[in-house]
């Protein structure tokens, strides 16, 4: 059948505008069309006004408390006793290292002070919980005939002679801090920063952002000093943030290379500048407007929605892409342009808002990610799709109605279109594809895609939940901050992931005989699960002081009985560790230092701490989970458990009522979700090939996926059940549809692939994680919808309905 011998949904050919009548159409595209230059003004203002907003409002930071997910009964447990757990809540160990010699040269302990001095001024730092060889919070201890004698570690005075030297020597050693401040080789000493949420003289959230470039500044300025070769070592919460942020400035970088690829693309297609500069313009603006709405919310980038303005672009592109191609048609059939652009409107707007409620659905899903900066990205996310419903499916065919195409472009796509319906050129493939609604080519289609999911769902079985690498999988291996990670972990014996249980009891309820025990016995069961160093708690301090106040006698270090003897045990305690209770002593920690936070690691201490707390709990003591860096990692990697299954279920059932609203049909519904499906399949068994588990930021992944994938099947869809309710069937229904969209489809496959795959250079490893997942995504749901769609048709809607 001669492609030009059936039009689509039969809309004539008018060339001029007496020909044509401004009021039909529905009342959306009267009020559209027939007042454009109101439109066109009215987005020229918001671009302008939201422009402004976005340069002056906008700004890059991240919040501690934003990234953890705070209404998960162990963070509530940690944020309602975060005051009294000083200890375990967000801190920087900074490790100043010498290079030559030890930490005993007089030099090399003037640097440290001078560090010190510096940390203890910095503007969001807790002074008082501040820890450091020159603080006087770091003690040693020692039994005399006389008693108990201690003091700071640093001796008064120090002037680097040698006997202050020997006497600093002899402290360390008797304060027992080898391996917590001081490096098990002695050629290096950690100074432990613990941080406010809030800046005290404003009010106002930690700029993370400043703070690590104010440790940048003090790393490269220190390790410059005279006479003494140092290196510092910094890892915590804020100094990861602050190089996730600097990272994601580069990564906007990343934006003028994705879009060059899209308008090459695009422009490799058409031909055509003026249409290709309009598309991007068009989805340009849609990432300023975006931007603007997220400043004046009060909402600030993350590193998270910082990646919102990269999708925006790429599923704007699409959209773009599509409404360009149809009016290039029947611009090249001779078709006035004003009239082409209303004619792809009533074609392609209700599919094309279809699409992007499916694209606002995968980003709405993420909500169920009890975390708030999950939640934020899909908010802004939001914003970004309802934003595109204005700039790309009105605005740009307004724009395209007064530009038009070039001549000679659409004339070309008319030649093209002809020669793919000869089979000439490119045409040979779209007659490979026609071949996929025969029932032997459909067979084989849909066996290798069973063969295919059947693999995919093997391997995807050993798919993990949470980190699969030491250090901080958000960042290069290479990266500085696991390097530092790497040397701290390698020189000292307590790591920096700590999983804290809290010991709850009436006041002066933890200096209890009974409360002690029972704490003592939940530390010894911690030290039995595989991947943990060890346990610290109130009872190992006071075993302690009450042999020494027994002469040392090992007879002594035990817990007493006797309560005078503990409360003077607890008493002394307080003074060299009041991190081990608070000051009503009714919150006591039991901490379990981690080998490493991986997924497999935090299960068991999970799963033990939970059974001793229901085994062992009652009415006057009770065990809460969990306090610590990894416990917060433990508590994320249950919230995002808990919404894996969840998420894809209300992402597909969204998906299929959105098909079924659109195609009217359920079989149309099969056909659109089953390659959906297929994809959300193979990426799993990706995710583990490549060792990248589930967490919070590959989560968001499928979702998006299976909510920007869908636009393929939308518009193939259409456009296949328009021709095959008119009487078209099936082979020439589909040879329509890809004639129309088909080879856009392949277009916006690259160009939404084009907008993500960029990422994959990211300094950020989890931004180049989601990089390559999402590329593979759009490119396989680009596969899937022009194979599979026809294979499935031809079982499922060789009749349409």
């Amino acid at each position: 059948m001669n492609v030009e011998n059936v039009s689509l949904d039969r809309m004539p050919v008018v060339s001029t505008l007496r020909e044509f009548d401004a009021k039909s159409g529905n009342m959306l595209e009267r009020l559209v069309f027939n007042h454009r230059f109101a439109m066109m003004l009215v987005c020229a203002l918001a671009t302008v006004l939201l422009g402004w907003v976005a340069v002056t409002r906008l700004s890059f930071n991240a919040s501690f408390e934003k990234m953890i997910p705070s209404n998960h009964p162990y963070i509530r447990h940690y944020l309602e006793n975060a005051n009294e757990l000083r200890g375990l809540g967000n801190s920087l160990r900074v490790v100043v290292a010498v290079d030559d010699g030890n930490i005993f040269d007089p030099k090399y302990q003037e640097a440290l002070k001078k560090i010190n001095d510096e940390l203890f001024l910095t503007r969001g730092v807790d002074r008082a919980g501040l820890k450091s060889l020159w603080t006087p919070a770091v003690r040693w201890t020692e039994v005399t005939e006389e008693g108990f004698r201690g003091g700071p570690v640093m001796p008064d005075n120090y002037d680097g002679s040698p006997q202050h030297t020997a006497q600093l020597k002899l402290n360390i050693a008797r304060a027992g801090i080898v391996g917590r401040f001081v490096g098990n080789d002695f050629k290096s000493s950690m100074i432990f920063v613990p941080l406010l949420s809030k800046d005290p003289e404003t009010g106002a959230a930690i700029d993370y952002r400043a703070l690590s470039h104010t440790l940048d500044d003090l790393r490269s300025r220190y390790e410059a000093t005279p006479g003494v070769k140092i290196h510092l070592h910094v890892i915590g919460f804020a100094k990861l943030v602050g190089d996730l942020i600097d990272g994601l400035v580069k990564v906007m970088g990343f934006f003028a290379i994705a879009a060059l690829i899209a308008m090459l693309v695009i422009y490799g297609y058409t031909r055509c500048v003026r249409s290709t500069a309009l598309v991007i313009l068009c989805s340009v603006v849609a990432v300023v407007w975006q931007l603007g709405l997220v400043a004046l919310l009060g909402f600030a980038l993350d590193p998270f929605s910082v990646l919102v303005p990269f999708l925006i672009f790429a599923i704007g592109v699409s959209h773009g892409a599509q409404k360009m191609n149809g009016i290039m048609q029947d611009i090249g059939r001779g078709t006035h342009r004003l009239v082409a652009a209303r004619y792809t409107f009533r074609r392609l707007f209700l599919a094309g808002v279809t699409a992007l409620l499916a694209d606002a659905v995968g980003f709405g899903v993420l909500m169920l990610i009890d975390i708030p900066v999950i939640k934020d990205l899909a908010l802004t996310a939001s914003i970004g799709v309802a934003v595109l419903i204005f700039t790309n499916l009105l605005l740009l065919p307004v724009l395209l109605s007064f530009s038009g195409v070039d001549p000679a472009a659409a004339q070309r796509s008319l030649r093209s279109e002809r020669e793919r319906a000869e089979g000439q050129g490119t045409g040979v493939v779209w007659q490979l594809l026609e071949r996929f609604t025969t029932r032997r080519w459909a067979l084989a289609a849909l066996g290798v895609a069973a063969v295919l999911a059947g693999a995919g769902l093997m391997v995807s079985k050993h798919l993990k939940i949470g980190d699969l690498e030491r250090g901080a999988p958000e960042l290069r291996a290479d990266s500085r901050y696991n390097r530092d990670n790497a040397y701290i972990t390698g020189n000292y014996s307590l790591s920096s992931d700590m999983f804290a249980v809290i010991v709850k009891t009436p006041a002066e309820g933890c200096l209890k005989y009974a409360t002690l025990v029972e704490a003592d016995r939940l530390a010894w069961t911690l030290r039995q699960v595989p991947g943990v160093q060890t346990t610290i708690f109130l009872g190992d301090a006071i075993r302690q002081i009450t042999a020494g106040s027994y002469e040392g006698s090992p007879k002594w270090l035990t817990i007493s009985r006797n309560q005078d003897v503990l409360n003077y045990g607890a008493q002394q305690a307080s003074v060299n560790n009041p991190d081990l209770f608070n000051n009503a002593c009714s919150v006591m920690p039991v901490i379990a230092y981690l080998t490493d936070h991986r997924a497999e690691t935090l299960d068991r201490v999970v799963a033990a701490a939970q059974a001793f707390a229901a085994s062992h709990g009652g009415s006057d003591r009770g065990y809460l989970l969990a306090a610590g860096s990894a416990g917060i990692e433990a508590a994320t990697n249950i919230v995002v458990r808990q919404a894996d299954r969840t998420m894809l279920f209300y992402v597909y059932g969204a998906v299929i009522v959105l098909c079924f609203i659109t195609f009217r049909s359920w079989r149309a519904v099969v056909v659109a979700v089953v390659p959906l499906m297929l994809t959300s399949i193979l990426c799993e068994a990706l995710m583990v090939a490549l060792g990248i588990g589930v967490k919070v930021a590959t989560l968001p992944v499928i979702a998006l996926g299976v909510g920007i994938g869908v636009d393929y099947a939308l518009y193939l869809l259409s456009i296949q059940l328009a021709q095959q309710r008119a009487g078209v069937p099936l082979q020439d229904a589909y040879r329509h549809a890809v004639q129309f969209t088909g080879k856009v489809v392949a277009l916006v496959g690259i160009t939404l692939a084009a907008g993500v795959v960029t990422w994959a250079f990211s300094p950020i490893k989890f931004q180049g994680d989601m990089g390559i997942l999402l590329t593979f995504m759009f490119l396989w749901n680009m596969v899937g919808a022009l194979v599979l769609i026809p294979a499935l048709s031809h079982f499922l809607l060789r009749k349409a309905t």
